[in-house]
């Protein structure tokens, strides 16, 4: 059981990142990334709505919707992610009002985040039980902000460069996240076997 978690962890992070290899999550990837510590905060943002988010919708799924209301699941997911992240904001705006400050109108975006709602479902569709989604939700979230940290790192980088003046903005942007995501797909064959 512990090796089969290790797995899902590692699986997670790296491999089946959402950001980078199934493209979830993307706006705020390249909204929130030109800076670290808004990269960093965005990411833990997001880990703690993944873990909450999965810990609310899993319960929910089993327990209430499977298996005569499962055509629900998506509305019940977003109404439930909507509300976390209400309670995620006037968190951070009470107790940390420098970041809330910071992450401006991308903290609301968690609420369309489709990394957030791909977990859930996927979680659900993988059929995991409620301590596997845990750890997939937790490496979830810490792929998410692997990536936003890396990206912020990237972009820190490309602030500096003489770049082609076509590529300006967004084009060298999305140039560099594909490089980024690529680097990712050599991952694969690490986990595959990890314990063999």
């Amino acid at each position: 059981m512990l090796k089969q978690l290790v797995v899902i962890m590692m699986a997670s992070v790296l491999v089946n990142n959402y950001v980078l290899s199934r493209f979830l999550g993307i706006c705020p990837f390249l909204g929130v990334s030109k800076k670290l510590n808004q990269a960093a905060g965005m990411g833990i943002a997001v880990i703690f709505v993944m873990l909450v988010a999965t810990a609310a919708t899993w319960p929910i799924y089993t327990y209430v919707l499977y298996p005569d209301y499962t055509y629900l699941e998506t509305i019940v997911f977003i109404l439930v992610i909507a509300a976390l992240v209400q309670f995620v904001e006037i968190v951070l705006k009470r107790f940390i009002p420098s970041l809330h400050r910071s992450l401006g109108v991308y903290l609301p975006l968690i609420t369309t985040n489709c990394a957030v709602l791909g977990v859930a479902l996927n979680n659900i569709s993988d059929g995991y039980g409620f301590a596997a989604s845990m750890v997939s939700s937790l490496g979830c979230g810490l792929g998410f902000l692997l990536a936003m940290v890396l990206f912020a790192g990237v972009r820190g980088r490309m602030e500096g460069a003489d770049v082609p003046k076509p590529f300006n903005g967004i084009p060298i942007t999305l140039i560099a996240a594909s490089i980024v995501s690529m680097s990712f797909y050599g991952f694969a064959g690490v986990v595959d076997n990890l314990f063999a």
